[in-house]
């Protein structure tokens, strides 16, 4: 097939990096980020937050430095406390509890998960069995299943699709996680509709944009480049499904934090290297890893543009109330 990767200069593909776009932050992940940097400015400390606000390292660590208290959870936070609630969702117990401790809470799930929440909600008051497609210790799935616990079962796998048992099969819907790999959910979905011919899908596809737009610019370079580096931490679901599909199109694919997990090996016979990121991992990461790249005589970048993205959420309400009362510029 015809290569859609860029020639250098001289018109000879060389030592060359390939930089996707879109890549990292999605439009949930700077929400969420930015809530916190926010609540810092406009409150008095601690602020806490439950889990990872999102799924990488070096935000975290980040945002710890500059005063946020990371907990696993609400016990840990004092009565009366201000918490935080992270990109990924909670359940209602967990939102009960909160409001039981007297918790101020800042909700920063995004909205993409809450929709899928919202269904949730809706096919259990219908009396469906809700199919929950996705990784079930992932705190997204958590805090979805919770929405409904007697309605839910999460089907992880194609091996599960096919095993799993509901009460009605007449009246059962799907509906799956925000950052899972379309081509795995296809393949459970087909399982799915096959048992269940009267099976309801959700009324929107309910993996988000973000995840489906940097698959596809994977999906795009993923059988002529030699090598991907996708940048995110390995407990981000998306960045871990952008290596599967390079992987699954016959190219090596490696998940790094950072340029200081690159081992000169993958590197071995490489003349081009495609470098994108997970939709939570920042933009300075990724810049590090490609100077990094030129010890390896990478020494040309390009840009490879595979879809425009817009994407913007505004920040919770009760937020943007207490910044105007204290004149914090958003």
């Amino acid at each position: 097939m015809n290569s859609p990767l860029p020639a250098t200069s001289n018109g000879v593909t060389g030592k060359l990096v390939i930089l996707l776009t879109p890549r990292g932050f999605c439009a949930g992940v700077v929400r969420a980020i930015d809530v916190v940097k926010i609540a810092l400015q406009i409150y008095p400390p601690p602020i806490y937050v439950r889990k990872e606000i999102v799924h990488n390292r070096h935000v975290v660590e980040e945002l710890r430095l500059m005063g946020t208290v990371f907990v696993e959870e609400l016990s840990e936070v004092p009565a009366g406390g201000r918490v935080i609630f992270s990109a990924h969702g909670v359940s209602p117990a967990v939102r009960s509890e909160a409001k039981e401790r007297g918790l101020q809470v800042i909700d920063a799930t995004c909205p993409l998960v809450t929709k899928v929440h919202l269904e949730a909600l809706r096919f259990a008051k219908q009396g469906y069995t809700i199919l929950l497609i996705g990784h079930r210790e992932h705190d997204e799935v958590v805090g979805t299943s919770g929405e409904a616990p007697e309605h839910t079962i999460v089907v992880s796998d194609e091996a599960e699709a096919a095993t799993v048992h509901v009460p009605n099969p007449d009246k059962v819907c799907y509906l799956t996680q925000t950052t899972l790999s379309i081509e795995e959910t296809s393949g459970i979905i087909a399982i799915l509709q096959k048992r269940f011919p009267k099976i309801s899908p959700p009324p929107a596809q309910d993996i988000c944009y973000a995840t489906e737009n940097r698959q596809l610019a994977v999906k795009a370079v993923a059988e002529v480049c030699q090598l991907l580096l996708v940048v995110g931490s390995q407990n981000s679901s998306n960045s871990r499904r952008m290596v599967e599909v390079c992987e699954n199109a016959g190219t090596p694919a490696y998940l790094v934090d950072d340029f200081r997990d690159v081992r000169p090996e993958w590197m071995q016979n490489v003349e081009t290297v495609v470098v994108t990121a997970g939709a939570s991992a920042p933009e300075h990461l990724v810049q590090d890893l490609v100077e990094s790249l030129a010890a390896f005589g990478f020494g040309q970048v390009e840009e490879m543009e595979i879809k425009q993205e817009g994407v913007r959420f505004s920040l919770p309400s009760e937020l943007q109330k207490a910044a105007q009362l204290t004149q914090i510029a958003l």
